[in-house]
């Protein structure tokens, strides 16, 4: 079985003032030391992941070297299916050696991370799931068939309640 996390990037940048490329958009330093309280946390709560999969806009890629730097992964990996413009479906085909790994986390965006994770649990989107910025989702995948629809949700935890 696997157990994917869906993780949202960190408080970024005003879009505004990142009209031309808005993949350049950075983390802002609230942003940084957020993401970092609650990757220290994560750490203490004896979490890792054998991969981070991360989008290739830099505020992603950003809160992925967070996580990578204070020791929950090893390795990190771009995939362009996490971008905004991504799709589930071909990230799981094109992927299926993920299933290899026992905790993989996704690093990504909004809406994209909250439509995966009613995908995976309900088979269907339903707009109900928000991955706040730093947050994260966790889904047991099963070890065979597709994981559409036969997944179980085992954390939700919102950013907050990580910071105390």
């Amino acid at each position: 079985m696997t157990n994917l996390y869906l993780i949202r990037h960190g408080i970024a940048a005003n879009r505004e003032d990142y009209t031309q490329d808005d993949r350049q958009r950075p983390l802002t330093s609230e942003g940084i030391k957020k993401t970092t309280k609650v990757a220290q946390r994560l750490q203490e709560l004896g979490i890792t992941f054998d991969l981070i999969l991360t989008s290739p806009l830099i505020r992603a890629k950003q809160t992925a070297e967070i996580l990578q730097t204070l020791g929950l992964s090893k390795d990190v990996k771009t995939s362009s299916h996490l971008a905004p413009e991504g799709d589930l479906l071909s990230w799981w085909e094109e992927g299926k050696t993920w299933r290899n790994y026992e905790h993989l986390a996704l690093v990504g965006h909004e809406p994209n991370l909250g439509y995966w994770a009613e995908s995976f649990v309900w088979g269907k989107v339903k707009s109900r799931l928000i991955v706040k910025k730093a947050g994260m989702i966790g889904i047991a995948l099963p070890d065979v068939g597709s994981p559409v629809g036969h997944s179980d949700l085992f954390w939700l935890t919102p950013p907050r309640f990580l910071l105390n």
